[in-house]
C-alpha cells in the first residue's frame, strides 16, 4: 500500500500540522507501509521520505501566520510527483488550504482521506460555504484531531468525522538525552519550558509576567521560538530569562526532559495540544492554560495543573505549587506518562492503516 502523506505548511517550519505529519509518516514506515510526505519546503527537505513543493509564502490565518505554497509552481509540482508515485491513498492534512492538499483533492480521483486540524473560526467556510463544501465531497474519509476540530469542519462543510487524536512519539521524548542543567543563583537548576511562536495567542505575555511574580524562586524561564512579539518581550522581560530562538526536534526532546515544569499558556486557537503529550511522554510536570484544547489532553490536577487563560496571578500561584510541591510534581508526571502512552503515535498509525484499506476496500 503506497501512502502520500500531504501538508500544505512548509516541513522545514516547526509546527504542530508538521509534525503530526512527519511523525505519522514515520511510524507507517516502521509498519512496513511505504509513505511520502508531500509538502512546501523552505530549503532542502527536512528528513528522508519528504518531497518538496518549493518553498512557502507567509500568510495570515487564524489569529496566526501560516506557511503556505498556493503558487502555480507548487500546484505544478505537486501534479508531477503524484503522477510519478501513482499512491493509492491520499492522506490530506488541512485538505481545504489552498497549495499541494488542496490541489491534490482537485485534480485527481485517488482515494482521499481528509484529517482536519482547526478550530476556532475559518473566514473562509463561512464566506466560500457552497463551493467549500462541494469540494468536501471528494473526501472518501474524513478526521478530525478533536471534538472541536470536528465541530467545526461538520458544522460548515456537512457530513460526519471520526475524531482521532493527534499522536506522540513516546520513545521520541521518553529516551531523548537531558539537555545540560542551567545555572541559577541557588544552584537548583530548574528551568521553566515555553516553545511557541510569540504572538498573542500563545500567552508568552503572561507567562513573562507570572515569573516575574516568582519572588526568589530560584529557576530560570526557557524561552523557545521566535515571532513578531519577540524583540518587544524580550525587552521587557525579567531577569533570568534564556531566548532560545528556534531550536530543533531534538533540543526540545532534550529540554523537555532537564526542564522543572513545562508551560502552555495559550489564550485560545489550540485546537489539541500535542506539545503537553511530548512533555508528559518527557517526563515533565506540565502547567496549562484551561482551554478547550488543552482539556482535551489533560486533566486539571491529574495530568496537568490548569489555570485560566490569561491570569497572571494565577499561573504563578500554578508555577509555585508545582515548583514547590515534589509530591504534586511526582503524581503529574506518573499520570502524565501514562496518558501520553494512550496517544501514542504507534497506536494512531494502526487507527489510520484501518481507514486506509477500509477505504480502498469501498473504492471501485
Amino acid at each position: 500500500m503506497r501512502i502520500v502523506l500531504i501538508c500544505p505548511y512548509s516541513l522545514s517550519l516547526p509546527g504542530g500540522v508538521q509534525g503530526q505529519v512527519l511523525g505519522l509518516a514515520r511510524t507507517l514506515r516502521q509498519r512496513g507501509v511505504s509513505a511520502s510526505v508531500l509538502g512546501p519546503c523552505d530549503g532542502p527537505p527536512p528528513e528522508p521520505g519528504v518531497i518538496s513543493v518549493g518553498p512557502s509564502v507567509s500568510l495570515a490565518a487564524n489569529g496566526s501566520v501560516a506557511p503556505l505554497a498556493p503558487d502555480p509552481q507548487a500546484i505544478r509540482r505537486t501534479l508531477e510527483v503524484l503522477a510519478a508515485l501513482r499512491p493509492d491513498v491520499l492522506h490530506l492534512h488541512e485538505p481545504l488550504v489552498p497549495g499541494p492538499a488542496l490541489t491534490a483533492l482537485l485534480a485527481g480521483s485517488v482515494p482521499a482521506v481528509g484529517t482536519f486540524h482547526a478550530s476556532g473560526r475559518v473566514p473562509a467556510y463561512v464566506w466560500l460555504r457552497p463551493a467549500v463544501r462541494a469540494v468536501a465531497r471528494r473526501i472518501g474519509l474524513r478526521t478530525a484531531v478533536s471534538p472541536e476540530a470536528r465541530a467545526l469542519a461538520e458544522r460548515w462543510l456537512g457530513g460526519a468525522c471520526h475524531v482521532l487524536p493527534n499522536g506522540v512519539e513516546v520513545e521520541r521524548f521518553a529516551k531523548a538525552d537531558p539537555w545540560p542543567v542551567p545555572d541559577t543563583p541557588a544552584g537548583t537548576g530548574r528551568a521553566i519550558l515555553f516553545v511557541g511562536r510569540h504572538e498573542p495567542r500563545k500567552g508568552l505575555d503572561v507567562l513573562l509576567r507570572a515569573f516575574a511574580k516568582l519572588e526568589r524562586r530560584d529557576a530560570v524561564l526557557w524561552v523557545a521560538g521566535e515571532g513578531p512579539q519577540t524583540a518587544a518581550l524580550a525587552a521587557s522581560a525579567p531577569d533570568n530569562v534564556e531566548w532560545l530562538g528556534r531550536i530543533s526536534d531534538r533540543e526540545l526532546a532534550g529540554r523537555l526532559r532537564t526542564a522543572a515544569v513545562f508551560c502552555a499558556p495559550s489564550l485560545h486557537g489550540e485546537s489539541f495540544g500535542v506539545v503537553l503529550l511530548e512533555a508528559m511522554a518527557a517526563g515533565t510536570p506540565v502547567i496549562a492554560s484551561d482551554i478547550a484544547g488543552y482539556r482535551d489532553v489533560a486533566r486539571d490536577g491529574r495530568e496537568a495543573v490548569l489555570v485560566p487563560g490569561g491570569d497572571a496571578a494565577a499561573l504563578a500561584d500554578g508555577l509555585r505549587k508545582v515548583l514547590d510541591d515534589t509530591t504534586l510534581a511526582g503524581r503529574l508526571v506518573e499520570a502524565g506518562t501514562a496518558r501520553a502512552a494512550g496517544f501514542s503515535m504507534e497506536r494512531l498509525a494502526g487507527r489510520y492503516v484501518e481507514l486506509y484499506e477500509s477505504l480502498l476496500a469501498r473504492t471501485p
